[in-house]
Formats: structure tokens, sequence, C-alpha cells
């Protein structure tokens, strides 16, 4: 099924994805190629448990309409905006680090689902 209308018609932030973050055998980190989603970000500091186990402040909640993966990282913003190299997104100012990301049944459904990523700073840096 996927996320019902009444969340997908208030995602109206262009956003940047990064996903499958994947350890290169080096000690560094790759990325599939970034693309746009659209998203609401909300501004608010919790403390968030990583998969982990580690603490974490997380310093905003994305709302989207699909999973994204946990150590992916997301920007605020378009494609054509980013100036450094939008193949590593640790180079991007403003980019965020995924810390969390949950997934919920909405309220009544089994089928369809409320997506939220807990961030790093980046985004509110």
């Amino acid at each position: 099924m996927g996320t019902p209308n009444y969340i997908k018609k208030h995602l109206k932030q262009t956003l940047v994805y990064w996903g499958n973050p994947t350890a290169d055998g080096r000690g560094g980190t790759t990325f599939d190629t970034a693309v746009e989603l659209m998203g609401r970000v909300e501004s608010k500091t919790e403390l968030v448990r990583t998969n982990k186990g580690k603490e974490e402040i997380s310093r905003a909640i994305v709302w989207l309409d699909q999973e994204v993966d946990e150590g992916g990282y997301l920007y605020l913003g378009f494609l054509v905006d980013l100036d450094s190299d939008p193949d590593d997104p640790r180079e991007v100012d403003g980019s965020a680090e995924i810390l969390v990301m949950s997934k919920n049944p909405r309220l009544g459904s089994t089928t369809e689902f409320e997506y939220m990523a807990h961030i790093n700073m980046g985004l509110w840096a």
C-alpha cells in the first residue's frame, strides 16, 4: 500500500538522500547515488537510542513516504544546490546523518505506514 494520502500531502520539502551506507574495506563508507525525496522536517530535539545501542541527540524528525537507511544522510534542498561533491554527503555542508529510522503502522491500518527519520544536526546547523 504505502503512505496514506493525508501524510503525503504534507510532504512539501525537497530533500537530497544518500542511502545504502556500505563499508569500503579501507575504513571508509560509500553511498548510493544521491536522489531527491519529498519530506517534512520538524525541528525537535530528542534523545534517541540507535540500533547499535548508542544514545544520540536527534535535532530534527523528518517525515517521509518511504524508508531510508540508518547511517544514510539527508540534506534540505535540491541536488542542483550542492556546491561540494554530491557523492559524499559528509562533504556537503548542512547534510545530516540518519540516526534512527522508524516505520509505524497508521492508526487503524496494518498495511499503511508512517516513516520518520531522526537526524543529527546538519539541516539545522
